[in-house]
């Protein structure tokens, strides 16, 4: 079965929408990640193994291929570690989402538990201009992620928290700003 997850990539100071695509099929146990992933991003194979298993969650012993799309935009990084577990949880049925309007970013630990990702605001800020509602970030980047107005963030502190959350065992978390910030542009220097 097929799953699509999304999460994004961040070139220079952009962020860039990446589509997670996970396909599960009957075959000899193998776990490929294509589409211009760097050292950190193949690494996920084994912090992801390691974290679905170790959420209560079982890794399917199956051919599993996770593409990274648009092929020709370098991935780096383990902020694709949770987007790829969840498009195996949602590719091998153990969790039900729609996940289409969400963008899901984080590094996880081996034991599930999520680390801080690297470039939160312009990924949040290119899913805010492209129309998407709900953002899944580690609990530590809510405070920064919540900077882009407009924004539902969701902060998870581990995999197992998110699968509960898809589930309907636990209500939705959110997180909510208690700062304003306000922009005030320098004055036109007048000549």
């Amino acid at each position: 079965m097929l799953a699509k997850v999304l999460s994004c990539a961040v070139v220079g100071l952009e962020g860039a929408i990446v589509e997670v695509e996970v396909d599960i099929s009957p075959g000899l146990p193998s776990f490929t990640i294509v589409g211009l992933p760097d050292t950190a991003v193949q690494e996920a194979r084994e912090r992801v193994r390691a974290a679905i298993r170790n959420s209560g969650c079982t890794f399917p012993m199956k051919r599993i291929v996770v593409n990274l799309a648009p092929a020709d935009l370098k991935k780096a990084g383990p902020a694709y570690d949770l987007p790829i577990a969840v498009g195996i949880l949602l590719s091998s049925e153990q969790v039900y989402a729609d996940v289409s309007q969400t963008i899901i970013l984080g590094e996880l630990s081996l034991d599930g538990s999520l680390r801080h990702t690297t470039g939160i605001l312009p990924m949040v800020a290119v899913a805010h201009q492209e129309g998407l509602s709900d953002i899944i970030v580690p609990d530590t980047d809510a405070k920064e992620a919540s900077l882009i107005e407009g924004t539902k963030i969701i902060p998870i502190t581990s995999l197992s928290q998110l699968v509960s959350y898809f589930r309907g065992e636990i209500p939705p978390p959110e997180y909510k700003s208690d700062e304003v910030l306000e922009y005030t542009p320098p004055p036109s220097s007048a000549t």
